[in-house]
């Protein structure tokens, strides 16, 4: 199973439905937004075809607006932590800005994948047996990027954007 990862759109409609596209194209099964999602107009662009998982970022200051559009577009909600079991992996995720919350997940060891976002700087990284990712940004970075897990071994592969198009 193949999930996206994605964060840090900030309202940019184009490079969302970019990503979006590469998404699709990877067949991906599930996808993880890791906050600053920044308009509802964003939210629907997620197609029911992918449940979709939101949280929030420190950017996302109407966030009853934006539950209330997320689970009327019958996507999930998790408010400010998500946390899921798919495919026997454990996954955490957030937006990274509540970092005493992040690095005491980090270090809790009951992980296995964590993704965050807010450094607009895609990381992949272990920590013991946990692998730490932030797939970049969509929006406020030179370099767009959102990842692509597939579970079952582990692989990340990092999908650039320009220009609305995946690379």
């Amino acid at each position: 199973m193949k999930i996206g990862v994605i964060s840090d759109t900030h309202g940019d409609v184009k490079m969302t439905s970019a990503a979006i596209h590469a998404f699709l194209e990877q067949k991906v099964a599930r996808i993880l937004h890791c906050g600053d999602v920044g308009t509802p107009e964003i939210v629907r662009l997620f197609t029911p075809e992918i449940p979709t998982d939101f949280v929030f970022g420190n950017c996302d200051p109407r966030t009853e607006t934006l539950r209330r559009t997320i689970l009327s577009a019958k996507q999930t909600c998790s408010d400010w932590f998500g946390e899921l079991e798919l495919e026997g992996k454990r996954i955490f995720f957030l937006h990274g800005h509540q970092w005493e919350r992040f690095e005491n997940e980090i270090h809790s060891g009951q992980w296995d994948l964590i993704c965050y976002g807010h450094t607009h700087k895609a990381e992949l990284r272990m920590i013991g047996n946990t692998l730490i990712l932030n797939p970049g940004a969509i929006h406020r970075t030179p370099t767009p990027s959102v990842a692509v897990v597939e579970l079952e071994t582990m692989d990340v592969s990092t999908i650039h954007l320009i220009n609305g198009f995946d690379r």
